[in-house]
């Protein structure tokens, strides 16, 4: 099987040596998850490179009793090329976790946190803002943040895990708690999966997780039945022309004219093959071509952005890509044009619409009414949804905290600034009330799953 680690400017990264990790300034063992939280956000990593949050939380929830391994970001590859060879090994995607804890007799339940941040510089002006800076996987040297509020995912991760433990009496079954590397590059659930996790671990009967919503007020929850989040397909297309001087376009092959048609074709994609009930979306992100005004190029490249819900939406969606981009190539004479996309797409989310029914009661009588609503699908996408995708399909959810003061929402809701979204320097969430929505509504979503079968 392919080893998703294997990629440009990736290898190597992961080797942080565990003597690097600033240990003297982790807060002591058990210390409140408002502490922890804005250590974990002071300290963001990248994907990737998540060797001291790893190692920080993994410690701190074997203390609550859990079974815990960890993974060796790097020797990642050296440890499954011992796998293929039939030698066990303790190892789980890069710097992976997986935490686990037997209660009994009854169902078994996946949790799941992402650690990495982003390469964005911070501008919150929290007095525990990240100074943190570091090379990312492309090889680009910058400053680092949790822009995405996976700092209060692995918080809330681990809260849950400690009322778990302190209500161990009102559960019984299979707890699995794992943190998730490379989220934001859409390799860490891969990962994860091609290095044994259904297989050297429990397979689930249900999987779980949480994301911080940077639009709702905190306090409040938000989920989706069905497809939540989409299918993510990157498309890179080289079209092939013959340069020359700008003045004499007639002894030329213009690649940026035929790439101008694939630009304004490809829309045609969605406006007129695809059914007006499907979403999708097909956006050219980057064109590349020329470096002067008088000369026509050899070359130019276009950088897609794919996003769809249903596998026959997204089929319909690449191979018209291929179709259109082949057939502009032939009609303006220009050589066919060099297509590829990603193999490891980040496929959609769905949300098992049983067990979302189930759970938004649960929310419900946890949280009260008014602060649950059902939302709207997003074209953003999320790696969480390859757990649900092995073999039979796992019912899964993912669900939205809100992160935003109520304030603050107000504000933007009444004519004021708006809203900083995710990714953004300016990200600053109500972290205390959006990480005791997290636990609270996670750890009643734990609790009602994990019952016997009657």
């Amino acid at each position: 099987m392919k080893n998703p680690f294997i990629r440009a400017g990736v290898m190597g990264l992961g080797a942080i040596a565990l003597s690097q990790i600033a240990s003297a300034q982790q807060p002591e063992s058990g210390a409140d998850l408002v502490t922890v939280y804005e250590y974990l956000h002071a300290h963001p990593e990248l994907s990737l490179q998540e060797a001291n949050s790893s190692a920080y939380l993994a410690s701190e929830i074997e203390a609550l009793g859990f079974t815990v391994t960890t993974g060796l970001g790097d020797d990642w590859v050296r440890e499954k090329a011992l796998r293929e060879q039939g030698v066990v090994r303790e190892n789980v995607g890069g710097y992976g976790v997986v935490a686990i804890l037997e209660n009994g007799p009854g169902p078994t339940l996946l949790i799941r946190a992402d650690m990495d941040g982003l390469p964005v510089p911070e501008q919150t002006g929290f007095p525990f803002a990240s100074e943190q800076t570091s090379t990312s996987w492309t090889g680009v040297e910058g400053p680092v943040m949790h822009a995405c509020g996976h700092d209060v995912h692995m918080t809330s991760w681990l809260g849950t895990a400690r009322n778990l433990v302190e209500r161990r009496d009102e559960w019984s079954g299979t707890l699995i708690m794992i943190l998730q590397p490379a989220e934001e590059i859409g390799l860490g659930a891969l990962a994860m999966l091609e290095d044994g996790l259904f297989d050297d671990y429990p397979q689930p009967d249900y999987n779980l997780a949480l994301h911080v919503n940077s639009s709702m007020p905190s306090g409040t929850l938000g989920y989706v039945g069905g497809y939540s989040m989409a299918n993510v397909d990157s498309v890179d297309i080289i079209v092939h022309g013959v340069g020359g001087h700008g003045a004499y376009p007639h002894t030329t092959v213009d690649p940026i004219v035929v790439a101008a048609h694939i630009i304004t074709s490809v829309q045609t994609l969605v406006s007129r093959n695809v059914n007006p009930q499907d979403a999708a979306v097909v956006t050219v992100g980057s064109i590349v071509a020329g470096h002067k005004h008088n000369i026509i190029p050899d070359e130019a490249h276009l950088q897609l952005t794919v996003r769809s819900f249903s596998d026959e939406v997204r089929a319909l969606l690449m191979d018209g890509i291929v179709r259109i981009a082949n057939g502009q190539a032939e009609a303006f004479g220009a050589p066919p044009p060099d297509i590829t996309s990603d193999p490891d797409y980040t496929p959609s989310n769905y949300n098992d619409p049983d067990l979302s029914e189930r759970m938004g009661r649960v929310f419900r009588d946890v949280l009260g009414d008014e602060s649950v609503s059902i939302m709207s699908p997003v074209m953003g996408g999320e790696d969480f949804s390859r757990y649900g995708r092995t073999g039979e399909r796992i019912p899964g959810m993912l669900f939205w905290i809100g992160a935003v003061s109520e304030e603050r929402y107000m504000e933007a809701q009444n004519g004021g600034l708006p809203l900083p979204s995710l990714h953004s320097g300016f990200f600053a969430p109500d972290y205390e009330a959006t990480i005791e929505t997290g636990v609270t509504a996670m750890t009643a979503a734990a609790l009602d799953l994990l019952q016997p079968e009657e």
